[in-house]
Formats: C-alpha cells, structure tokens, sequence
C-alpha cells in the first residue's frame, strides 16, 4: 500500500473522529490494508467509544504488536483489562508501561501526534486501582503514597482524593487517554496530499510568427516564408476559404487571387465587408463576400496511406507456453559418452522449440534435469521432494509401495530406514501428518502425489525415541530461545507438542530440537492429529 494512501485514509479517518462519527472513522481505518501502530490505536479508540471492550482489546493488542515499547499503549491497555476484569493481566501491562517508561517522569507523545502526556503517576495510579479490584488494600496504599512522591505536574489532588477512597475500601476508576485524543498525520504531510502545477501553463515569450499565443506541442513541419498558417481539419471549423470567382485587386492591401483558389483567414471581417486572408504566403484582403467554406479533409485512401506516427499498439501475441511432453515410441540405443554428457530428461522427453518462439524456461527444469528418468516413462512416473536438512528429489513409479520409497530415501540420506520418520501435509493444510498407517502394505506414494508430483518431510527419530507426540500446533510468530532449554522457531513451522509445563507453557520437538516455549506462539491447527513414538 503506497504511503500516501495510508496518509489520506488516516487523515479522513481523524476528520470523522473529530466530527464524533466513530462508525465512518473505523470504516476509514478498516480499508488500511498496512495498518501501523498509530492507526491501530486509533480503531482502539473508537471501538471504546462504542462500547465494543472485545475489539478494542484486540485493536491494542495488535497495536503493541507494532510497537513493543509504546507505553501509552500498555496504559491504555491496562484500564481496558480492568474493565474485563482480566486483574493480572491488567497489573502485567502497568509494570510494563512502567518500565517501558524508562525512568522518566513523564513522555510528551506530541511528537509522534498525540497530543497527550503520560506521567508514571498515571501508570501507578491504574496499578492501585488493580490492587482495589484484587482486594488487596493495602497493597493500592503503598503504590499511592510511591505515586505521590513522583515528580511531575498533572496531579492536582488525584492522589490525595485516591488515598482517602481508598482509606475507606472504596474501588478507584482507572485512567484512560481521552476518547478525541488520537494520533493525528503530520500537518506537512497532509497539505503534500494536495496535487500541485508546478510547472504552470506554457507562455509563449519569442516566436518569429506575429500574434503567436500557442503554447502547445507539434510537429515540425516545412512552412512557406511569411506568415504561419496553422493545420486545421474539417470544414466546419476550418478557416480556409474558397474563392468563388476571380478577383483584381482594386486598392492598397488588397490580393489579386484567381478562382477556386483556397485562402486562409488571418483576421476577422471588417465594417467593409474585407476580410484579412493569406494567400500564397502573402497577407491581404478580400471581400468576405467572394469566399466560401472549403473542406480541406483527407481522402480515405490517403489516410490509409499515411505512415503511422505516434506510439505504437503493443503486438497482440499470447504469452509462451510450455510445450507439450512427446514421448518417443522407443528408447534410444545406449552410448558411451567421453565428455558429453547424456540427454536430462528435459531434452529428451520435449520437443525443441520453434525457430519463432523463444527458449522456455520453467521452475521445474532443474529438478528435472537433476532425475533421471527414462524416456517414455514420464506418464507412469512421480517426482518425490525430500525436505531433510538439505533438499532432494528422486524418481520413482506411481505404484511403488511407502516402505519401499522409504528405503530409497534412506539409502540416499545414508541414514537406517528404521531410524527415519517421514510426514506429509494434506492440501491446503500447514499440518505435517505422519505416514504411520500408510507404511503398511497396500498403500503406495500415489495417495499424497498431486500434478505427478510428491513432497515429504524427513527427520531422524533420535530426538523422539521413547516420547509421544500428544498433538501437533503451528507457529504464529518467531521465537527466539531465552535460555537453553527453550525451543527456537519461525513462523509457519510445525511443531510436536510433548508435554504442558504449566498453562502458558509447553514442551514441543521442532527441526531435531527439543525444548519449551510459549503456549500463546503457536495454535492447534488440527487437535485430532496424535502420533505413537514408533512408525
């Protein structure tokens, strides 16, 4: 999404918030397909202002998302916890706004376009009312009387109106950012919104043509020496006359010009009835009297003629497609080859290209030219991708059993077949499924092929042996491991889940590696998958 698309939507969404239509501004931010951090929080605002806690919170989690160390965002998410009465979480997010305040007493977010300033006795404030709401009185005193020491203006009497409330037991409302405070564009960056002629309109400062005013383009083109004559078509709007019959000139100024002749009128008539004309490259007069509109249009036929001028159509040709597979009706006899390497599959299996198209290349020439397969085979044949720690292909029937392609696979690896755990995944599905039950007889490696085509995943069972895999969940975001029994991965990787540590955490395999993250980094994608430690 270009910037200054971002910008306009922004900014008309802004122009409705301060207009109090909260609807039309989130129909406004919902059409930002590259939403920010500032604009997320903005449809938090909004969706608070209706009344809508659910979204708001969705809205603000996102917003940190964006931007991890947005205190603002943490305070705001804070009171809105509160009021969901998620306690713990709400008092996580006041120590986090805390330290994200970074020992500073208050941050002017003015220059980020909020017009708003956060004090940490704000941020203590909230913590107290979380306290009040836990019952923990006590606890709501202390932070207070910390806040009252902060620095900072603000305050007023906050504080001490808080101390007595809650001297009596009485529950303290959170803080929030005020509902017509949002974060606003830049006003330079706005007022760039606006389309600008820098350039301005031609003006003609020189010309050796008198009463010249055209400031446009055209072609050169040979003239006569005098006066300029300009190319105009049709007799309607044409300024070129035909004289009726012969005419002698009888004063000073005037033409002598023979009939049929085709003139141009230079000037307007005048009270006598002469008009300025240009004949012959001569200028002069005539009576307007004797001049009759004459068409000056092309014929047909010329224009047919006419070499084209101007940018030409692009040729109206189809994109190239790849050929078609001819099988040759028998195998070629065997050669020895000294230093020519043998046919790839490509060439020997394709017809060349035409002399008048282009060479095709494809994606998939390397893998193929890197499997050898027999000519006339390609119909009864698959193509098998291997995913290990590096990326291989093989060849083989469509009819071949799993056990089978399981032992050429691990005489490729070099690694026991017993040893080797191989995984699919179904289409349109993140999920690799193990081929536990397909390893039985009957079953064969046409089953997961799609378009002559199969892709598996295999891992060595070293790591798993003698663990259950309990279910399998997705990756949502990157993890980075933070000491060295946590389990480190991307986003999309697929995960087997050993074991729950506690409610937030679990014990997970992933690429070889065994260890624990957050439960909150990945989702149970198909909680009906399970998984026996043995093939």
């Amino acid at each position: 999404m270009l910037y200054t698309e971002l910008l306009q939507l922004w900014h008309e969404a802004v122009q409705a918030m301060d207009a109090k239509d909260w609807q039309g501004a989130l129909c406004k931010l919902e059409q930002i397909s590259e939403p920010t951090s500032r604009t997320l929080f903005n449809a938090a605002a909004a969706h608070l202002v209706l009344g809508q806690l659910d979204l708001a919170l969705k809205a603000l989690d996102l917003t940190i998302a964006k931007d991890e160390r947005l205190a603002v965002g943490f305070f705001q998410r804070a009171a809105v916890m509160m009021q969901i009465d998620r306690l713990e979480e709400a008092l996580s997010d006041c120590i986090w706004a805390q330290k994200h305040m970074r020992g500073n007493t208050v941050i002017d977010y003015k220059q980020l376009g909020l017009r708003f300033k956060l004090y940490s006795w704000q941020v203590l404030y909230n913590a107290a009312a979380v306290y009040c709401r836990m019952g923990q009185w006590e606890q709501a005193r202390e932070v207070l009387l910390s806040a009252s020491q902060e620095r900072g203006g603000g305050r007023g009497g906050n504080i001490e109106v808080a101390l007595d409330s809650v001297q009596k037991e009485e529950v303290l409302a959170p803080l929030l950012v005020p509902e017509d405070v949002v974060f606003r564009p830049r006003k330079q960056d706005v007022e760039q919104l606006q389309q600008r002629d820098f350039l301005g309109k031609a003006k003609v400062i020189s010309s050796v043509i008198p009463n010249d005013d055209f400031g446009g383009f055209e072609p050169l083109r040979m003239q006569k020496p005098g006066f300029y004559e300009p190319k105009l078509d049709g007799a309607q709007d044409s300024r070129y006359m035909r004289m009726r019959i012969p005419y002698m000139a009888r004063g000073p100024g005037q033409l002598t010009v023979p009939g049929g002749a085709m003139v141009f009128i230079f000037g307007e008539e005048g009270r006598d009835g002469m008009a300025t004309v240009i004949y012959d490259g001569q200028r002069g007069l005539l009576p307007m009297s004797l001049l009759d509109p004459a068409d000056v249009k092309m014929g047909k036929g010329k224009k047919e003629n006419r070499v084209p001028s101007g940018i030409p159509l692009p040729p109206g040709l189809k994109p190239p497609t790849r050929p078609q597979a001819q099988p040759c009706p028998a195998a070629p006899p065997r050669v020895r080859f000294t230093s020519t390497p043998p046919p790839s599959y490509t060439t020997a299996t394709h017809a060349p290209p035409l002399a008048s198209e282009p060479p095709q290349y494809t994606a998939n020439a390397a893998a193929e030219q890197h499997v050898g397969v027999a000519p006339g085979r390609e119909a009864s044949c698959l193509v098998v991708k291997v995913h290990y720690t590096y990326t291989m292909a093989l060849c083989v029937p469509v009819d071949t059993p799993f056990h089978e392609v399981k032992e050429r696979i691990a005489q490729k690896l070099g690694q026991p077949a017993s040893q080797l755990r191989l995984r699919h995944k179904q289409h349109g599905s993140r999920v690799l499924i193990p081929l536990g039950e397909k390893l039985e007889p009957g079953h064969t490696v046409q089953e997961v092929a799609e378009a002559g085509r199969a892709t598996l995943w295999c891992q060595t069972e070293d790591p798993l042996e003698n663990r259950t895999i309990l279910y399998q969940m997705v990756a949502l975001y990157d993890y980075t491991a933070q000491g060295p029994e946590d389990l480190e991965f991307s986003e999309g990787d697929t995960i087997d889940i050993l074991g729950e540590v506690n409610e937030e955490w679990l014990e997970g395999h992933s690429a070889g590696h065994i260890g624990i993250f957050p439960s909150c980094f990945a989702y149970n994608e198909n909680a009906s998958i399970t998984q026996s430690p043995v093939l």
